[in-house]
């Protein structure tokens, strides 16, 4: 074989670096309203037939009672059993006669019903959907069915050590009284006693289409959005519906910095959650945030993915960063090691959260979060549907019409210094710590390595009748 061009040089040393990204704007859009308050959105994206239409409504898991816990989600999977003049097969099979397909969701602060459709049936497309929003039946039986799917998934979620830690730690960094400290979905507490009347309930409350938005987005040369809409939605009346905008606490745990550990006798892993309350996704240095987010755990090469992983081999994989909600979602270190080294990763793990507040990041990390981060930004909206969801986000958190736009040209201005800067959102002094592993092994290991006021929680993981909580879980599953 030959030896490459370039004498010595290695075929490495010779591959192409990154090239310059290239000119991107993110799809324009247009808003207008209906006399009844209904704010409409439309992005044209010419080539593109497949329409997608979403439909927001103000009032999230984030604003439901605390005893009902759980009620928006239950009430938004609720929404495609039926209405009042279809069965649910029969809504589905309408939908399918239009190659549509209809979808509900709720998150923190919103609830959304949408619709994928080819942009000829756009029109009867809308009609479903309004139909699915504004007479839904909510069977009886149906809405049992999927209360107690819920609770299978809530006890399956326990016998889970990944899903298990996530719960233990939004538990662990927010105060009770905060929505954040408890899973969206509900808990088992809140969740057995909810039945149709409840869902008919939080259901009247959020249909104000003075605080909806209807976002449609796709190839609309020819497509009369407003006329649609108009037809299926200009006659809907919020005045029954109650206000369900609420300004989210998300206050941290009285506690301060804890350290829990649930105990998983014999297990060969520990899950890992290092973190605390974080930001608002309206930070002022939100872009500075995502590229220290990326230097620390957002990238393959990643600071704590490098050390943890590449050198000294004790996980697959490690991710950090902040989670961005209206109101301070959380800032995390996630990972799962054998459990032998759950004390020295969780010290590497440490130690890399201080490093971050000092000195200035190289600027080859640098760089290579800021051109990751400019380079997949246009991968994102390929779609009418991820345009649509985009546009959603903008909605969502109150951002400025031109935020998408203005995404690339701060990322590309971030500094070291704002990286320094932005750093000082991770508050090594106030970082809780969840483990979910073995007991025996985990708890004398931390007491030798100096880690006082351990928590340690043991959880019988069965069900009531004494049965292992997972085999409980599979069989009602089926």
């Amino acid at each position: 074989m030959s030896a490459p061009r370039g004498g010595d040089l290695s075929v490495l040393e010779q591959r192409p670096g990154p090239g310059r990204p290239r000119p991107y704007r993110f799809p324009p859009f247009e808003r207008e309203q209906l006399d009844n308050g209904l704010t409409i959105i439309t992005a044209h994206l010419p080539g593109r037939p497949l329409l997608a239409a979403h439909l927001l409504f103000e009032g999230g898991s984030g604003s439901e009672p605390a005893e009902l816990a759980g009620i928006t989600s239950l009430t938004a999977r609720a929404l495609t059993e039926g209405t009042q003049s279809r069965t649910a097969i029969e809504l589905i099979e309408a939908a399918e006669r239009l190659g549509a397909e209809l979808h509900a969701d709720a998150g923190w602060e919103m609830s959304s019903a949408s619709v994928d459709v080819p942009r000829r049936h756009f029109g009867p497309a809308i009609g479903l959907l309004a139909e699915m929003i504004r007479r839904p039946s909510f069977p009886a039986p149906e809405v049992e069915r999927l209360r107690d799917e819920r609770l299978n998934d809530l006890l399956q979620a326990r016998a889970d050590p990944r899903r298990r830690v996530d719960r233990a730690f939004a538990e662990t960094i927010y105060d009770a009284a905060s929505p954040f400290s408890r899973p969206q979905g509900g808990t088992e507490e809140t969740v057995e006693p909810l039945g149709r009347d409840d869902v008919v309930m939080r259901h009247a409350a959020l249909l104000d289409p003075r605080a909806a938005t209807l976002i449609v987005a796709g190839d609309l040369a020819g497509v009369a959005v407003r006329q649609v809409a108009e037809e299926h939605l200009g006659d809907w009346s919020g005045e029954d519906a109650a206000p369900v905008r609420v300004s989210v606490d998300p206050r941290a745990h009285a506690s301060g910095a804890r350290l829990v550990l649930l105990d998983r006798p014999g297990a060969p892993q520990t899950e890992i959650r290092v973190g605390h309350v974080g930001l608002a996704r309206t930070a002022p240095d939100f872009h500075a945030v995502s590229v220290m987010s990326s230097i620390l755990g957002g990238l393959f090469n990643s600071r704590l993915n490098r050390l943890l992983r590449e050198e000294r081999g004790y996980t697959y994989g490690i991710g950090a960063g902040f989670e961005f909600r209206r109101a301070a979602g959380p800032f995390s270190v996630r990972t799962a090691v054998e459990t032998d080294v759950t004390i020295p990763a969780l010290r590497d793990i440490y130690s890399e959260l201080e490093r971050m507040g000092g000195p200035l990041v190289e600027e080859a990390e640098l760089n290579e979060a800021r051109d990751y981060l400019i380079g997949v930004f246009p991968l994102r909206f390929e779609g009418a549907g991820q345009v649509a969801a985009a546009i959603a986000g903008l909605v969502t958190h109150e951002l400025p019409d031109d935020e998408l736009d203005r995404y690339r040209p701060a990322v590309a201005e971030v500094s070291a210094e704002d990286v320094l800067a932005a750093a000082a959102h991770i508050r090594p002094h106030e970082l809780s710590t969840v483990l979910v592993g073995d007991a025996e092994s985990i708890e004398p290991a931390l007491a030798k390595g100096g880690f006082a006021r351990v928590e340690v929680v043991r959880e019988a993981l069965v069900t009531p009748d004494g049965e292992p909580i997972l085999e409980a879980a599979l069989e009602a599953g089926t």
